[in-house]
């Protein structure tokens, strides 16, 4: 073997010389570059980010990658400049064998959107290999008798580079009896042939020892040399004939092993053992063949041996010698070509080439999910692939180039239905019969804010004991949201509204993060029965979004009032209250009423009398339920005539309130006047007494002739619904869903002026329906509270005393009074 002298300098020189001279355009779309094999790594191929129009901010912003179909990552990207470098040792050899052609593809992929570039580098020969023979001693045997322009074929050299570099001469040194010629084979292989051109003689010389040169196309040129030595024979002068020069077969790349390739056959003009043929493959056979076909000596039939792949080898050269078994021995040669045919055996596959995206929910159609590429490694109709995607898939796919593909959205997404889609792809391919293969791709589907909070329930009943401790939990509302993440965390809030003129966030608070509503204080049913709390539950999505319910908050009354005692008058005033009675009167005698009211509401405002403590207790008795005191015998002499009681009031709670009331009475003779009781509808006539004092006078003159027509219209209509003239019965009445509780007010006049008992009677004390007969028309019946007009006997203490009682049982109205003139009627007006 030789060497060119100066051979790394001018290796080294052309290869910058190339790298300079680096060439790149964009073919369809596609970028091209041209740079010679085994750059230094770092080397510069190209300005990647200036041929694809992106900037350098770029590269890194929409994450800028490169990926080879070779699978070895011989190129990256200097993200600093935007440059293709050389990232890995290059050897065409290794990369793309004999082909004359060796392109790698690269496939260029960014982000926000999603794009993909194709780029091929083609990678140019450089003269790094000489050629080199299988055998560096090539041994040769010629019979002398050998004819002239005899042709030997000698063993090939093999250099792995191609084009101008690839193997193109041999050379043989000198010798008188033969020369060299060079044979071209199918695919431009040259298999150097060995001339006689002199008749060799044995005894002359026996064997000639020649070099035989191989001399590639480079510059500087390479070669490799191999000793070639002929030893010349005795005579046996035919040489075996094949019938063919050249066999052409074809053959299946699934046939089995031992099937027959092909059947060669050579013949010797011989006689003997000189005509006896065997054959062989050529001593320049290479493994490869070695291991695939096997020959059979004696017939020259040529079987498989090994596996066929298309894909691998399409075809083979067989090197056939026929030999003869005389002395020297006689060697023919032929050539078989075997033809490969493809066959189906290779399933189509399903390249990502960038992993898919999530997507958002409300992506248009035509967003891009992933890329992707097929290839079947088949040729022909069986190397065509399709791609299909399951029905009632909101996906579709999107053809590129070179069977590219970009996975696309082609329906409505709704994360809520379905987070992640696991997109099954099948590859088919047209071959009979047809193969696939299936490649699973899962696409993640990201929530947007498009489903509002859901409450449990539309709206909420809270029963809550009145005298609660501040602080304490009233209830919790709760929502849920169909969204993920952000978009699915709630925040509860009240809306502001008004609860008897005050803000609701003054009573309540709530929990932004659990929905629990606290109350912020205690509550009074006596003051607040029922009131409303808007809640609001909203996401934290861009825009949020939001929902409303409304808890309806009903205070339960507890018993915390106890009973308030309205008459005798003077139990405001003190414990004690002064009544007369005469001496002369009978058993069941009405002495005088007690009158309590409860501000609780049901059991708590039922109300029972007791007397508890009495001068004489055999002398009076107290009704349980309305409070009247009557005596339970006669009065007489003997008995005291100052008598003292203490009277019990109980509410029916739990537990029971109490209060109590002490009567004093006083027993005078000659005091026979019947009293007033309006349950009894006894009408007395009521002398006038005189006592009218200045200051009703005065009041009663200054009130205007309107309203001085205004409350006789009402007195005239009191007067006809009213069955005494001594005694006046006033109730509120129901006006268009009026909810304010009603109160009856009884009142029992002496007849010299002073009230013998008053009785208000309520809804809430003698039954829950808090209705009451009236013989008062309200003047505003529409107003939320009603004014009303008492007619009563002229008594300045009368009237004080009357105003006490009012004031306290309907602190909210306002009382007007009028005087007038009782006169005695017989018994049948007061039927009447």
């Amino acid at each position: 073997m030789t060497k060119t002298i100066g051979y790394r300098d001018w290796r080294w020189l052309a290869l910058w010389w190339l790298h300079f001279f680096l060439l790149w355009s964009t073919i369809n779309g596609q970028t091209r570059y041209s740079i010679p094999e085994e750059l230094k790594q770092g080397s510069v191929v190209g300005n990647l980010a200036k041929d694809l129009g992106l900037g350098l901010s770029e590269i890194f912003d929409r994450k800028l990658r490169v990926s080879s179909e070779a699978g070895k990552q011989y190129f990256s990207v200097d993200a600093g400049k935007g440059e293709l470098v050389v990232n890995d040792r290059i050897d065409r050899e290794t990369l793309c064998g004999q082909s004359t052609s060796c392109v790698l593809p690269l496939q260029v992929v960014i982000e926000d959107p999603l794009q993909l570039f194709r780029v091929e580098v083609e990678i140019q020969d450089i003269n790094d290999n000489e050629p080199r023979f299988p055998s560096n001693d090539i041994t040769l045997e010629v019979a002398e008798s050998t004819g002239l322009g005899v042709r030997f074929p000698l063993e090939s050299a093999i250099d792995p580079d191609v084009g101008s570099n690839a193997l193109k001469s041999y050379t043989l040194s000198k010798d008188e009896c033969f020369n060299i010629r060079i044979k071209e084979l199918a695919g431009g292989r040259k298999v150097p042939e060995l001339i006689l051109t002199k008749n060799v003689d044995r005894e002359k010389k026996a064997v000639h020892k020649l070099l035989l040169t191989a001399l590639d196309g480079g510059n500087p040129v390479r070669s490799g040399t191999a000793q070639l030595s002929i030893i010349v024979l005795d005579n046996n002068d035919n040489v075996p004939a094949f019938e063919k020069t050249l066999y052409k077969v074809s053959i299946s790349e699934n046939a089995a092993e031992g099937a027959i390739i092909v059947q060669t056959k050579a013949t010797d003009m011989d006689d003997g053992q000189n005509g006896e043929i065997e054959y062989s493959f050529g001593s320049h056979t290479s493994n490869t063949v070695l291991s695939v076909f096997s020959i059979d000596h004696t017939s020259g039939t040529i079987f498989l041996k090994g596996k066929l792949d298309f894909e691998t080898t399409p075809n083979y050269e067989l090197d056939i010698s026929a030999k003869d078994k005389g002395s020297p021995r006689m060697e023919g040669h032929c050539t078989v070509h075997v033809e490969v045919l493809d066959v189906n055996d290779n399933a189509p596959e399903i390249i990502l080439t960038s992993p898919p995206k999530p997507v958002r929910e409300d992506s248009p159609n035509g967003t891009v999910v992933a890329l992707l590429s097929a290839r079947d490694l088949d040729s022909g109709v069986n190397g065509k692939v399709t791609l299909q995607l399951p029905k009632k898939c909101p996906f579709t796919l999107k053809p590129s180039f070179s069977h590219n593909y970009a996975l696309v959205t082609s329906g409505v997404l709704d994360r809520e239905n379905v987070s992640v889609y696991n997109i099954e792809i099948t590859a088919s391919d047209s071959g009979s019969p047809p193969l696939s293969s299936k490649k699973m791709i899962p696409v993640s589907i990201t929530d947007v804010n498009d489903n509002p909070p859901i409450f449990t329930q539309t709206s909420y009943n809270v029963y809550l004991k009145e005298n609660g401790v501040p602080g304490s939990i009233l209830y919790s509302v709760s929502a849920s949201d169909l969204d993920f993440g952000e978009n699915a965390k709630i925040s509860y809030s009240i809306l502001d509204s008004k609860v008897q003129d005050v803000s609701v966030s003054s009573y309540v608070y709530i929990n932004s993060d659990n929905g629990s509503i606290y109350s912020m204080h205690s509550f009074d049913y006596e003051k607040l029965k029922v009131f409303q709390i808007q809640v609001q539950a909203k996401d934290q999505g861009s825009p949020s979004l939001s929902s409303n319910t409304t808890v309806h908050v009903f205070i339960l009354d507890q018993n915390d009032n106890a009973p308030a005692v309205i008459y005798p008058s003077s139990a405001a005033l003190g414990s004690l209250s002064h009544q007369r009675m005469p001496r002369s009167a009978k058993a069941g005698h009405l002495v005088t009423k007690v009158t309590a009211v409860d501000a609780d509401s049901g059991h708590n405002a039922w109300i029972s009398y007791k007397l508890s403590e009495a001068t004489d207790a055999s002398l009076f008795t107290v009704n349980l339920y309305t409070g009247e005191v009557r005596t339970k015998r006669a009065v007489s002499e003997q008995d005291d005539s100052s008598q003292r009681l203490l009277i019990e009031i109980k509410d029916d709670g739990e537990p029971v309130q109490s209060a109590t009331v002490t009567v004093s009475i006083l027993l005078e003779d000659g005091l026979h006047e019947p009293i007033l009781d309006i349950r009894q509808k006894v009408t007395e006539p009521i002398k006038k007494t005189g006592r009218i004092t200045l200051y009703l006078i005065l009041s009663l003159a200054s009130v205007s002739v309107l309203s001085l027509v205004t409350f006789l219209i009402l007195a005239v209509k009191c007067m006809r619904n009213s069955s005494s003239s001594g005694s006046c019965c006033m109730t509120r009445t129901d006006f268009d869903n009026y909810k304010n509780p009603k109160r009856n007010l009884q009142i029992q006049l002496n007849t010299d002026g002073p009230i013998k008992y008053v009785e208000v009677l309520g809804g809430d004390m003698l039954s829950q329906s808090q209705s009451f007969r009236s013989c008062m028309s309200p003047m505003s019946p529409m107003s939320e509270y009603s004014d009303f007009t008492l007619i009563k006997p002229s008594s300045t203490t009368d009237f004080n005393e009357v105003i006490s009682v009012l004031d306290a049982s309907l602190p909210d109205s306002t009382w007007t009074f009028e005087s007038q003139q009782v006169s005695k009627k017989s018994t049948n007006d007061r039927n009447n």
